[in-house]
């Protein structure tokens, strides 16, 4: 069902500002060595006011990236300015000796979204939506769901 309050969701549907990003490192000793500092990060980034929730992941043979969510763009912008994340991309960014390759994307959530059950601030059914919401070619309503 659509809505705008997600005071129930879990910490991520609750967050506004979203990071995706992910460095190639060089290789093993790479990684290991980035493990000092990581920890560190992430023990201040989990303390820091607006922090939601985060993951990492890993690709295939050197690539390691994280999710991250914060309350708003301010909060992913105070982290971003930490000691330990400048530290971090300080080492990262040093030429081609630690990595290879990175990138860093932010994204802000809409206000409004979809929430059902247990998730949902205004009760709690299971139930869908009656129309699509519209494409941007689209004026006014989407086109009505059909259930077969």
């Amino acid at each position: 069902m659509r809505t705008t309050d997600f005071s129930k969701a879990p910490p991520q549907g609750q967050a506004t500002a979203m990071f995706v990003g992910a460095t190639r490192y060089r290789g093993p000793l790479s990684i290991l060595t980035l493990t000092l500092t990581w920890f560190r990060m992430v023990r201040d980034m989990k303390r820091m006011r607006g922090y939601r929730w985060h993951k990492v992941y890993w690709e295939f043979p050197y690539t390691l990236g994280t999710l991250a969510f914060f309350e708003d763009r301010d909060a992913l912008l105070r982290f971003a300015r930490s000691r330990h994340h400048r530290r971090l991309m300080r080492w990262v960014t040093d030429g081609t000796r630690n990595a290879t390759g990175g990138y860093i994307r932010l994204y802000h959530a809409e206000p409004e979204g979809y929430s059902n059950g247990v998730w949902r601030a205004e009760g709690g059914p299971m139930a869908h939506i009656e129309t699509f919401t519209p494409l941007s070619t689209e004026e006014g309503e989407g086109p009505r769901v059909r259930r077969t």
